[in-house]
């Protein structure tokens, strides 16, 4: 079969750990959008300053090279819901970590009404519950490319399929009005 990949950090830890604006901005966050530590969240600000990298060294670039590259570094944000139609290799400079806690799998059970709390929707993704585009996920973590958005609901094999489920009714009592105008629009992209 081969030998398994070598487990290699995939994250990077911040220059000033015990900053205290710094700490308090990332256990907000940590509440927000129920990450289980503090790694999660560093590995998303790494991915973030990779792709910020990437925008630099793109800029830097120029001629034909730059337009291959530009396009497909823009189609692949496109694909994971984190930029917009219109947007810019410039804009993609603009981006937040929010934007990819957005697109966690987590968050959109949660933003989508399937679960009442961030929280519950980490376990109903970790109990296999969860269906994204035909395949249980059970990885809260996992990035929703857009086009599979719409296409997350209960796994027909769950207890939880059926509408009469009491935690279906408690998610659908409890649910917050403005959970689907929550902020799921990126930046810098038409809705």
């Amino acid at each position: 079969m081969g030998d398994p990949k070598k487990q290699r950090k995939k994250y990077e830890t911040p220059r000033h750990p015990w900053r205290r604006d710094q700490l308090d901005v990332e256990l907000r966050l940590m509440g927000e959008y129920g990450l289980r530590n503090k790694r999660e969240l560093w590995r998303y600000k790494t991915m973030l300053s990779e792709m910020r990298g990437n925008a630099r060294s793109l800029l830097a670039k120029s001629g034909s090279e730059r337009e291959k590259s530009e396009q497909e570094f823009l189609m692949r944000l496109r694909r994971m819901g984190v930029a917009g139609e219109t947007t810019s290799v410039d804009d993609t400079l603009d981006l937040d970590i929010r934007d990819l806690l957005e697109r966690r799998l987590q968050t959109v059970v949660f933003r989508s009404g399937l679960a009442r709390s961030p929280s519950q929707a980490r376990q109903l993704i970790a109990h296999g519950h969860i269906l994204v585009g035909g395949q249980v996920v059970s990885v809260p973590g996992y990035l929703v490319p857009k086009a599979e958005e719409e296409r997350v609901k209960y796994a027909p094999e769950s207890s939880l399929a059926k509408s009469d489920h009491p935690a279906r009714k408690a998610a659908a009592k409890g649910r917050p009005a403005e959970a689907g105008t929550s902020g799921s629009t990126p930046r810098g992209g038409a809705a």
